[in-house]
């Protein structure tokens, strides 16, 4: 029988998304740990016994300078070296709403340079309110990411303020960072053209760095591990409960150890 893969989540703050995504990961065979943000930054030597990484969704530090900014800071000044080491020795990392804001703030996602340079953002939507729906997401299937690799079109979860991808302005006479992001294979899901719930650029709903170990999203497959939490509870393939990305990114975990 394989050993189990640690799998810590961060928690406190504000990430109240915590127990649904640890949840998730037990569910899918890892063994979970709820650390707080604050252990973690005193201790980053934490992350040496794990394979996964969750940032949750939520309302860190109630989103008063940005979603994900104040967590942003804080990593990139206490967690750079041992984020980059977790990456660099095989862990998975994925960030979820506020957790995915987090990650392209501090610069880990996309990270398409390695250099921890903010390249993307996610900001306030579009229609200037808050949404709390179902929408239906497409996973790319050229994307590089085992997070995200062989899943069909299903509906997922929203609930967001801030959850409009965008990108840097391309400088002059330079390629386009959109173009080059979805050549790189770094785009991982989509919203459906008659569904985008807020306005991002060529609908983009997730995004992995270039080893493909690193997704980010702002859709919540945590929140719909049961054909039960679906509010309709249809049957339909675009129902799929999301606890299969969770499985694939164990199973990843598992393959690098």
């Amino acid at each position: 029988m394989n050993a189990q893969v640690k799998a810590i989540v961060v928690s406190g703050y504000g990430f109240n998304a915590d127990a649904e995504l640890a949840e998730a990961f037990r569910l899918a065979g890892a063994l979970p740990e709820r650390v707080h943000l604050a252990d973690l930054l005193a201790e980053p030597g934490r992350l040496d016994g794990a394979g996964l990484l969750g940032f949750p969704g939520g309302f860190s530090f109630g989103d008063h300078l940005g979603s994900g900014q104040l967590v942003a800071l804080l990593c990139r000044r206490s967690l750079r070296p041992a984020l980059e080491s977790f990456v660099a020795r095989g862990g998975l990392a994925i960030g979820i709403c506020n957790g995915f804001q987090s990650l392209a703030r501090m610069g880990m996602l996309p990270n398409r340079a390695g250099s921890w340079e903010r390249e993307a953002s996610l900001v306030a939507n579009a229609s200037g309110r808050f949404v709390d729906t179902w929408v239906k997401v497409r996973f790319e299937p050229g994307c590089r990411s085992p997070w995200t690799r062989g899943l069909p079109d299903r509906m997922l979860p929203v609930r967001h303020g801030e959850g409009r991808f965008v990108m840097r302005a391309p400088a002059p006479r330079k390629p386009n960072p959109l173009d080059e992001l979805e050549a790189e294979g770094l785009v991982a899901l989509r919203y459906d053209p008659a569904e985008d719930p807020n306005g991002s650029e060529r609908r983009i709903a997730g995004v992995c760095d270039p080893t493909g170990r690193v997704l980010g999203l702002m859709p919540h497959p945590e929140a719909f591990l049961f054909r039960e939490n679906h509010p309709l509870r249809r049957r339909g393939s675009a129902d799929r409960p999301g606890l299969d990305l969770f499985e694939n990114g164990v199973a990843a975990a598992r393959a690098a150890t």
